[in-house]
């Protein structure tokens, strides 16, 4: 009764299984291993909570359901803020970004004024930005970033239309976690997203 009243989803290794699309056992094996969080029923039942089931998909980069993803309080979700001026390429990663990453809310900055009223008001955990925005200096807004403290030190990925070895080299003296060159090779920069938010975790 208790647990109804809280709304708190828990699933069973079955379904993590059956959503999987694997056996049961290999359920049970991802527990007994440590990469599934669980807790045990007194009868000796694994049981997993919903925010425990979509951080494993998320670390695997699997796809997580929707009804699984909206199990998720909104205000545990981490938060991206993409900043780029090509609206083309800004809408293509905020589709892959919803997609792929559906434990994150994803926002969406065209300038550099509309990324600091984003960045202020929502302090995203993760920015991917663009080096070349018109009007502002990306460097000097990398750093800027990095060194405000409200912002707590977000991983920075930054991209660029310059594959160049001495861009790179800067941004990344400058503050940023990582480096893209244009075309972006989508499923990296999924997985280097995952892999920062992974270690701060």
């Amino acid at each position: 009764m208790g647990k109804k009243s809280k709304k708190v989803r828990i699933f069973s290794a079955l379904e993590v299984a059956n959503i999987c699309g694997v056996v049961n056992q290999t359920a049970i094996n991802w527990v007994k291993n440590g990469h599934l969080k669980a807790f045990t029923t007194p009868g000796g039942q694994y049981r997993i909570y919903a925010e425990d089931f979509v951080s494993f998909l998320e670390d695997r980069g699997m796809r997580i359901p929707e009804e699984l993803s909206a199990l998720v309080s909104p205000r545990k979700r981490k938060k991206i803020l993409i900043i780029d001026d090509d609206k083309d390429l800004n809408d293509v990663l905020k589709d892959i970004f919803t997609k792929k990453l559906p434990a994150f809310s994803v926002y969406q900055a065209f300038d550099g004024f509309e990324a600091g009223k984003v960045l202020q008001a929502e302090k995203p955990e993760v920015i991917i930005l663009d080096i070349n925005l018109p009007g502002v200096n990306g460097h000097a807004l990398c750093s800027r970033i990095k060194s405000d403290r409200e912002l707590k030190s977000p991983t920075i990925i930054s991209i660029s239309g310059l594959n160049d070895a001495i861009e790179e080299e800067k941004i990344l003296s400058e503050g940023a976690d990582a480096f893209f060159s244009k075309p972006i090779h989508f499923d990296n920069l999924v997985n280097a997203i995952l892999k920062f938010q992974t270690l701060e975790v």
